[in-house]
């Protein structure tokens, strides 16, 4: 909510209301517009203040700008959902934040996305950043985890044993194959998948280019060509005695082209297919196999929801969570979001598009 007056926070907190610009979106497909608001402040208890220092670009932020995806009402979208920057106010039931914290957080767009200056948003979608990282590193974490996060819980229905209160029960693959590996939810898939399930057999997918990044830094048992005439069989060739895999993760909709993927599996498995909506239609697939279509609005659907950012945060701290793709800084401010989208449209590979807010 904006309010256009000064507004006090609390008896002992005072925020000295300066303009917001806010990157707004009229219309669908209509060109950002910078426009100056009041800046926005905490009406709920739970709610945390920060002033934006850097913001990341995902696929999701052009579909809600130019189709229209996730947007549900009329009027101004703003647009936008990862971000770093400084917390400016809390609300009174806040205990894990204080004003000066540096944090990342997803941010509720269209609402009140992270394409402004200052945003509001659920103390619960916020994590502390490590002291050691910029911003702009830390703006490119919290979408791509949490996707990565609900393949695991929501599409595998696996446990997830770091998250507190999350799944204890359910599917326990021994092998998983991801293809889209070197995209930022692949990346974050591989390495979620590793801390929950330490032996399992992880297989992905990728430009030939990025099977450095994925075997050496990230822990892929093998990375496979996602163009190669042979995939199939190489993968099944990965596996113990050529069964293939239990479970796989479609991070980019490949199955919707490569429909021949689905002979990867082991035949005596569960053959769960997770897939990420990337809004196109949903994937398609054949008898017997157990498909799930999951978007990161399906949160609230996972045990222990409210602990998620927690749980990378506590990841982070301990050196278990890795940076999943280089950053790229692609600019500052309004020309540095334009910058960003319009090679976001183009297709980005092996990075994460960063924009810088100071």
């Amino acid at each position: 909510m904006l309010l256009t007056e000064r507004c006090i926070i609390s008896s002992e907190q005072q925020f000295s209301i300066i303009m917001n610009t806010q990157y707004i979106v009229a219309e669908k497909g209509s060109a950002l517009t910078p426009t100056a608001t009041a800046i926005p402040i905490t009406t709920s208890p739970t709610d945390v203040l920060i002033r934006l220092k850097a913001i990341a670009i995902n696929p999701a932020d052009c579909k809600m700008i130019d189709h229209g995806h996730r947007v549900t009402s009329s009027g101004p979208v703003v647009a936008g959902l990862d971000g770093a920057g400084v917390v400016e106010a809390v609300g009174t039931g806040v205990t894990r934040f204080s004003v000066g914290d540096e944090v990342f957080a997803q941010f509720p767009a269209p609402e009140g996305g992270s394409f402004q200056d200052f945003a509001v948003v659920h103390e619960s979608m916020v994590a502390k950043k490590p002291a050691t990282w910029s911003f702009e590193d830390a703006a490119s974490l919290p979408v791509c985890y949490l996707t990565a996060l609900l393949s695991l819980g929501i599409g595998i229905k696996m446990p997830i044993p770091f998250i507190k209160d999350g799944p204890t029960f359910g599917l326990k693959p021994s092998s998983v194959l991801v293809l889209g590996g070197s995209s930022a939810v692949g990346a974050s898939a591989i390495q979620l998948l590793r801390l929950a399930l330490p032996t399992c057999l992880i297989l992905a997918t990728s430009s030939p280019t990025h099977h450095g990044h994925l075997v050496d830094t990230l822990g892929v048992d093998a990375a496979f060509d996602r163009s190669s005439s042979s995939l199939v069989s190489d993968v099944r060739q990965a596996t113990p005695c050529s069964r293939g895999v239990d479970a796989i993760i479609d991070v980019v909709g490949a199955g919707r082209t490569q429909k021949d993927i689905f002979d990867a599996f082991d035949s005596a498995s569960a053959k769960r297919y997770a897939q990420v909506w990337t809004g196109d239609a949903e994937t398609e697939v054949p008898d017997g196999v157990e498909s799930t279509l999951f978007r990161v609005r399906d949160l609230p659907q996972l045990s222990g929801a409210r602990d998620v950012l927690w749980a990378l945060e506590r990841l982070l701290e301990e050196g278990k969570y890795k940076l999943p793709l280089p950053v790229r800084i692609v600019g500052r401010g309004f020309q540095g979001l334009e910058k960003g989208l319009e090679l976001m449209r183009h297709g980005v590979s092996g990075e994460k598009l960063v924009v810088t807010m100071d």
